[in-house]
């Protein structure tokens, strides 16, 4: 009994509706018929009812969702495209007239003469619908505007239903929206913005994308048959799909039929329509990817993902997460990253022939810009995939406990942290690069360069240990490092030592100046400590007093961290967060602040110099205010051809090695580690990760002036 009652009052509220649209559309066809010139100036209301004159009538206009384009550092090269809907506004000028025409010729053929409402039309297809005829809709490109608009203003998912549900009360009130659209606007500005809004299926949504997804070409270059049978897609662009089985004959069939129309409206003239209609259906398309696994194969989808990482981080872009997706998915910006096309090829270039793909050990590398932060490069021996979802061709894990589990390894598909660091990547333990921060904090104190040191294959420290610790003196409890090789023994300063890489002298160096200011130098210069330990450790002033190995780089760093500290001292000591950002453009051209340089005074300008000038030794350079006397790596120099400086590092057993090179142009840092498991039995060789260090700062030098480092004081 009630589903009967239920169903009898949709019929009466239907009923009730369809009486106050007949009576309305009465009294307007009456008015219309009498009065043409006027007939929507104010008769169509007062020929309805109250209720029509009292419907909103301000409309939001809303932009419809853009594509986000991100280029290189040139403004050139685009490395991905982000959109929730591939869509790219283009002004009507830019829209060829046979897309102009063929869109009047099947939507709206009274489109320049009526004012939003096709009185005739909506009367017609009433008394046909309630007579049982087919269904016609008798939308003008107005109304079927505003119903866009409506949808992509809406505020909820509600408020997008209601926008597009088929009611009289809708239909009403876009009727009215309908005519007020058509006060503010001009026809000319009413097509532009129903072009730039109409799905055109396949993910394309608007004229732009759908020339580019089914014709590969711009809009103001689409032809007779072309426009034809976009715009016949418009009303329903599944149905009308020329790329499935069942949609092409309807497509044809369609397109042919819009072509006619426009022979009708005198748009194309019969011998126009004869060769249009000749014209062969395309049967596929040509969508473009969307986001960073596009890109994957060009190897910019480890940079893409940093930069999408980063955007998500920014509150300037909204106050979630989610925020800030739909910003940059939606909001058209035209962002030039900071990735240098050159470096980046060259780095990967370095990489391949060095070690391959699907190899368990990583070989990453990361490029900064002294001065501002700017992110050059990321790259490493590994694919790149969408999500931290293990990948079905990924080899079993290299750590036997987690491979008996069948669980696979981070190679040859694996995701973008493992260079940079964030999400359960902590980093990598890294060896002697971390001298440097010592050497730092030491210049601070009032030590100078030529600080002397007398060291022995072994140092006695005073940080206490376990002392069941392979690091602990014998029968000790106090920490007891030795260097790596027996000839490291003599008097040293912060030169030569630093040039020979001396554990024996930098440990009592530490040990001299307190180590917790070695720790409090490495927060300054951005070193994460994103491992839960290493964070204790740092925060804590008494335990980093007692971190007697922090100087042989036992705490978990990434490339990027490291590449960035050691800008940090070609910059005159003002340490830069890290950006994968040269500018951000928002879609109406206004320029956006976020990403740009964030400098800070990490150390004084003569600190930064005097320690440079100690780190020119390792890698083969001369220092201007002392003698080297030796050198980790010494092939650097003459490879780069550039007055260069760095660090070599290598932790027990040869778990890692690592080399950091920079310039006043680049600082390029490279890590050859295994990700899955820390505790493996490799032994990492300076002869892969230096080469490809070193070679992709010298293919990015090339062609550059020569630029010495400036001397304290100068």
């Amino acid at each position: 009994m009630s589903f009967w009652t239920r169903k009898r009052d949709r019929s009466f509220f239907a009923n009730t509706g369809s009486l106050v649209i007949c009576g309305l559309l009465a009294g307007v066809v009456v008015a219309a018929a009498s009065f043409p010139a006027v007939a929507m100036s104010g008769l169509a209301a007062k020929a309805g009812s109250r209720g029509f004159a009292e419907l909103p009538s301000e409309l939001e206009h809303q932009s419809a969702p853009q594509v986000t384009r991100i280029f290189a550092s040139d403004g050139k090269t685009q490395i991905a495209v982000m959109y929730d809907e591939f869509r790219s506004d283009v002004p009507l000028k830019d829209i060829s007239k046979n897309m102009q025409n063929a869109i009047v010729a099947a939507e709206d053929h009274q489109f320049y003469e009526h004012n939003g409402v096709d009185l005739k039309g909506v009367a017609r297809a009433f008394v046909n619908n309630r007579n049982g005829g087919s269904q016609q809709g008798a939308s003008t490109l107005t109304m079927q505007a505003v119903r866009m608009m409506l949808a992509y203003s809406a505020k909820t998912p509600q408020e997008a239903i209601d926008a597009t549900k088929d009611t009289p009360e809708r239909k009403l009130s876009e009727m009215k929206y309908a005519m007020q659209l058509e006060k503010e606007l001009t026809k000319e500005q009413i097509l532009e913005r129903y072009l730039n809004m109409a799905p055109f299926g396949n993910g394309a949504y608007g004229v732009y994308a759908g020339s580019q997804v089914y014709f590969k070409k711009k809009p103001k270059d689409l032809t007779v048959a072309e426009a034809a049978l976009l715009a016949g897609m418009v009303k329903a662009p599944t149905s009308f799909d020329p790329t499935t089985p069942s949609g092409y004959p309807q497509a044809l069939d369609r397109r042919n039929y819009i072509i006619d129309n426009m022979v009708d409206l005198k748009y194309i003239t019969a011998a126009d329509a004869t060769k249009a209609k000749a014209a062969k259906l395309g049967r596929t398309t040509n969508r473009p990817g969307n986001g960073c696994v596009s890109v994957a194969k060009n190897n910019w989808g480890f940079f893409c993902d940093y930069f999408y990482r980063w955007w998500l981080s920014q509150k300037e872009f909204g106050e979630t997460t989610y925020d800030r997706e739909r910003q940059l998915k939606s909001g058209g910006y035209r962002v030039v990253t900071s990735l240098d096309v050159k470096a980046q090829a060259s780095a990967r270039k370095e990489i391949t022939d060095r070690i391959d793909d699907t190899n368990r050990n990583a070989l990453l590398l990361a490029g900064v810009e002294p001065g501002t932060g700017r992110v050059r490069t990321l790259a490493a021996n590994r694919k790149f995939k969408l999500d931290n979802a293990e990948h079905p061709k990924n080899k079993l894990n290299s750590n036997p406990e987690l491979a008996a589990k069948g669980i696979r390894g981070t190679y040859p598909y694996t995701t973008n942290p493992i260079i940079t660091g964030g999400g359960d990547i902590v980093g990598y333990q890294a060896g002697s690069v971390f001298k440097m921060l010592t050497m730092v904090a030491a210049l601070e104190n009032g030590f100078e360069l030529d600080h002397q040191i007398t060291s022995g294959a072994t140092y006695k420290s005073g940080y206490i240990i376990d002392p069941s610790s392979d690091a602990a003196c014998p029968g000790t409890h106090f920490y007891c490092p030795s260097n790596a090789s027996k000839d490291e023994q003599g008097t040293f300063n912060m030169w030569t030592g630093f040039g020979k890489s001396v554990n024996t002298y930098f440990v009592p160096l530490q040990e001299q100046v307190g180590a917790e200011k070695v720790v409090d130098v490495a927060k300054r210069f951005g070193v994460q400590f994103r491992a839960r330990s290493d964070a204790e450790m740092a925060n804590n002033p008494t335990a980093a007093n007692q971190w007697g190995a922090f100087t042989l780089g036992v705490s978990a760093s990434t490339p990027l961290d490291i590449a960035n500290a050691y800008a940090t001292l070609a910059g005159d000591g003002m340490y830069c967060k890290p950006t994968p950002i040269q500018r951000i453009t928002s879609a109406d051209g206004t320029k956006v602040k976020a990403g740009q340089p964030e400098c800070t005074r990490a150390t004084s300008k003569d600190v930064a110099r005097k320690a440079l000038d100690a780190a020119r030794c390792p890698v083969g350079d001369q220092a201007q205010l002392g003698n080297c006397a030796g050198a980790t790596e010494p092939g650097a120099h003459s490879a780069v051809g550039h007055p260069i400086f760095g660090k070599t590092g290598t932790t027990d057993a040869d778990k890692t090695a690592a080399l950091v090179v920079g310039t006043q142009s680049l600082v390029v840092a490279g890590y050859l580690v295994n990700p899955d498991w820390a505790g493996h039995y490799d032994r990492m060789s300076h002869g892969i990760v230096n080469p490809a260090v070193y070679r992709t700062m010298a293919d990015y030098m090339d062609g550059k002036p020569q630029e010495e480092f400036k001397k304290p004081g100068e």
